[in-house]
């Protein structure tokens, strides 16, 4: 089954008449990307665009392809200082779609994704970008979420304790063969959480990809995207996130050489100084929140091998497999210095 054929064209455009929007005519459906996380459609009838998003066809893991969650945060933060694509409907089990799936206006910009998309720019574009994702990142966890209807979003106290076991029961659900290190590492986490935290809204995912900027201005973040890891929570479980995705390695989960991995971005100790001082925080146990992060991306890499292995996603993405050692490592080496 292609990934443009679980998205009927013609039931979705009965869906948006129904859910009040003007369809001008008939649907085209392209697939946006896929195969890793959740499925992101471009769909046009002639006049207006949208993105449709969905989960994957296979090897779901529980909570990481939320789409209810993506669209309660996207709605909650129209009109507050965090940029986010105007939102226009949902099937929240997908009993009309065929799975949850989300509509939001297409928002005309450009994705800095690859190596490549980088190049183009010289010091100060990139300059520029890092200052504008910096200020987002801290615009985001300084939203008063109850404000914003999303004080039942989730649950903020004893957050990193919780994150800790996710992503161990996440491992058991996910692994392809034993690691005793990962092991090791839940143990280091547990032993060292964090006594306090400050609270706010969690993007879970964020890095330079994962925004849309002006196609004049990399300077300008249109609208931050792929919000299903999104939760309430320790915000500085974000910023680690945001800088353990700048080692190289990550280009192996991708499987392409990632702009956010380029060594034209300042290095992870810098992004991490440039956040404290923009949000005005302390960066707290920060080798904790480092353990944590190489935990996560540990086994998200191990996520996507098992959807491949399981058939969903090219065969090449079993290969992401073989980095989860170096992140679970490198936790490893982050909770012990």
């Amino acid at each position: 089954m292609s990934d443009t054929s679980v998205l009927n064209p013609i039931v979705l455009k009965q869906f948006l008449l129904d859910s009040g929007v003007d369809v001008a005519g008939d649907l085209d459906v392209e697939l946006i990307s896929g195969g890793k996380s959740n499925l992101t459609f471009g769909v046009s009838d002639g006049v207006s665009k949208w993105v449709v998003r969905r989960p994957p066809t296979g090897g779901l893991t529980p909570s990481a392809h939320d789409m209810n969650r993506e669209w309660a945060v996207t709605k909650g933060l129209q009109g507050t200082a965090v940029p986010v694509a105007a939102t226009v409907a949902i099937d929240t089990d997908g009993s009309v779609l065929g799975a949850p799936c989300t509509v939001v206006e297409f928002v005309d910009g450009q994705v800095i994704r690859t190596r490549e998309d980088v190049e183009v720019f010289d010091d100060n574009a990139v300059e520029a970008n890092v200052g504008a994702l910096v200020d987002t990142l801290a615009a985001l966890h300084a939203v008063d979420y109850n404000a914003v209807g999303l004080g039942e979003f989730g649950r903020p106290d004893g957050f990193a304790a919780r994150q800790v076991k996710l992503w161990a029961r996440q491992w058991g659900i996910v692994k392809t063969r034993e690691l005793a290190d990962i092991e090791r590492l839940i143990t280091a986490l547990n032993d060292r959480l964090p006594t306090s935290a400050r609270n706010g809204i969690v993007h879970g995912d964020f890095r330079c990809d994962n925004t849309i900027v002006a196609a004049d201005d990399p300077g300008k973040v249109l609208a931050v995207v792929d919000w299903e890891m999104s939760t309430l929570g320790d915000t500085l479980t974000d910023v680690a996130l945001m800088c353990v995705y700048r080692r190289p390695v990550f280009d192996r989960v991708l499987g392409f050489s990632a702009a956010w991995t380029s060594d034209r971005y300042p290095s992870a100790d810098d992004l991490a100084s440039r956040y404290a001082e923009v949000a005005g925080v302390d960066l707290g146990d920060w080798p904790f929140y480092l353990g944590l992060a190489n935990l996560k991306l540990g086994v998200i890499a191990e996520g996507i091998a098992h959807r491949a292995l399981a058939g969903a996603g090219d065969s090449e993405n079993a290969k992401a497999a073989e980095v989860t050692g170096e992140f679970i490592a490198e936790g490893l080496r982050q909770v012990a210095g």
